[in-house]
């Protein structure tokens, strides 16, 4: 039987905030941690949970959900298996895209820049402050790769507990998204949408408006 339904009435109206470029930060990345401070105030369920969109060199897309584990005027920050799909991708086209959303605020983020590896240090303590069950399972999981069941994977789960003190594995690490494009959206009544970007030109934030 065909599958079919009809979204067309789906829809709600945006009222709770307005973004205008008087009270934008001039900085893009302190614009970023007073709306993530403001979603972590609305109780958003995992303000740092992000997309992150990457493409082969070929230009396919793929998109997925990460965690936002740091961010700075260097860049944000995640952590994965570099022989995944995404790590795969970004050794082709290192351009990618991070998206936030966070529907209490009715609001999005997006980030474009250069994602590379960060410092081998750096993923080292941070794997180090994992808990102790998800280090073996970063060590169990060769990330994207196909496996017969659920149960060879708990098996060697089994195994690597029982074999005792668990290392980083050279395959596993961070990345760093360096961002030349921010894009702020505020939801705002009828559709009319507010969308402030800032775009690194000339060794500055340039900050526009965009239709929405």
């Amino acid at each position: 039987m065909p599958v079919s339904k009809n979204l067309s009435n789906h829809r709600r109206n945006y009222v709770k905030h307005e973004l205008t470029e008087k009270n934008v930060s001039a900085n893009p990345f302190e614009q970023f941690g007073q709306w993530f401070e403001d979603a972590g105030k609305a109780e958003v369920l995992e303000p740092n949970a992000m997309t992150l969109a990457t493409a082969t060199k070929a230009g396919k897309p793929s998109a997925r959900i990460v965690l936002l584990k740091s961010f700075s005027e260097r860049g944000m920050v995640f952590y994965s298996n570099y022989h995944s799909r995404k790590g795969h991708e970004l050794s082709e086209n290192n351009q990618a895209t991070l998206l936030f959303y966070w529907d209490i605020m009715e609001r999005q983020i997006r980030i474009e820049g250069v994602i590379e590896r960060v410092e081998v240090s750096l993923s080292e303590e941070y794997f180090a402050s994992r808990p102790y069950e998800s280090q073996l399972s970063a060590v169990v999981s060769e990330q994207s790769s196909v496996v017969p069941s659920r149960q060879f994977l708990e098996g060697k789960l089994e195994e690597v507990r029982n074999a005792g003190m668990v290392k980083r594995p050279a395959n596993w690490g961070g990345y760093i998204l360096k961002p030349n494009y921010f894009e702020f959206w505020q939801g705002r009544a009828n559709r009319l949408h507010d969308r402030i970007v800032y775009q690194h030109e000339g060794g500055v934030w340039n900050i526009k408006r965009l239709a929405p």
